[in-house]
């Protein structure tokens, strides 16, 4: 299979790196989000991006596109990033199953949402799976391909191909699992992390220096929740919460709305969150030790 046209929807901290990743590579791809504000975002990333690699050369194989319609006709495969939340994710795909054709590939790079609660409302979906990039895509380049219960084998396949050929390693999942390979053994660590904080048991620095330290790491759970954004990490303790009733996951989220989201602190991407960037403190955690 060609993949003549690449539609990345959702242009954030991982959509934008997918989309840059993919035309360096030299695939046509196309950035699809809401408003141009979003756009503009995702054209300062890609612009952050072409210092980081030293190249302009992507720019030539990137489109930036707010019409659904106009960005999804004649994909082959696109790649949902959007926001983590089962709803708005349900929302967009009965939108995008309107524009793409018949033979377009279709995957989420949901971090905690397993296909089959999408498929549904998915055109074919046979022809619909999970791929799930880490981050940043460049550092942890794996690929991460699940399919649901009634997914096309050869569509697998053909996606697990799709990830060799943007130069990532593709981890093949069989059975449907949350938190794929990766978030299954990263989440819960996290949450670890999360509890020993929130709950006064020790500061989120003197975490993040224990596993530094300890496993000479370069970069502890804190560090990682700026990465990842701790929009997303909200949206995932919030959906735990609700789905057990947990009090204490509610006190969690609720915390992390008030002292970073209300503030517009969301990690890397605005500059702030745990740790202040370019350059966090935690980089010079394990110098100081070793010093």
């Amino acid at each position: 299979m060609e993949f003549d046209k690449v539609t990345v929807c959702g242009g954030g901290i991982l959509g934008s790196q997918i989309a840059w990743q993919t035309a360096l590579c030299g695939f046509n791809v196309t950035i699809y989000d809401i408003d141009d504000e979003k756009i503009e975002r995702c054209k300062g990333f890609h612009k952050h991006y072409a210092k980081l690699f030293k190249t302009d050369k992507p720019f030539s194989n990137l489109n930036y596109n707010t019409n659904l319609k106009d960005a999804a006709s004649n994909a082959s495969i696109v790649i949902e990033s959007i926001t983590e939340n089962t709803d708005i994710k349900k929302k967009f795909y009965e939108r995008l199953s309107a524009y793409v054709s018949d033979n377009t590939i279709i995957s989420t790079n949901s971090s905690t949402i397993i296909p089959s609660k999408l498929r549904d409302y998915v055109k074919k979906p046979e022809r619909f799976l999970a791929l799930h990039f880490a981050n940043p895509v460049w550092e942890a380049n794996i690929a991460e391909i699940m399919g649901h219960s009634t997914t096309d084998k050869n569509i697998f396949e053909k996606t697990v191909e799709f990830a060799q050929r943007i130069e990532m390693i593709p981890i093949k999942i069989y059975k449907e699992q949350k938190g794929y390979v990766l978030n299954a053994m990263l989440i819960p660590w996290l949450a670890s992390a999360q509890h020993l904080y929130f709950t006064g048991v020790a500061d989120y620095k003197d975490i993040d220096k224990a596993w530094i330290i300890s496993t000479k790491s370069r970069i502890g759970p804190f560090g990682i929740m700026d990465i990842i954004g701790l929009r997303t990490i909200y949206n995932i303790i919030l959906m735990d919460a609700q789905k057990t009733g947990n009090n204490e996951l509610f006190e969690r989220a609720e915390k992390i709305k008030e002292a970073f989201l209300d503030k517009g602190k969301l990690g890397l991407s605005t500059k702030e969150g745990f740790y202040n960037y370019p350059h966090p403190e935690y980089e010079n955690f394990l110098d100081k030790h070793n010093g």
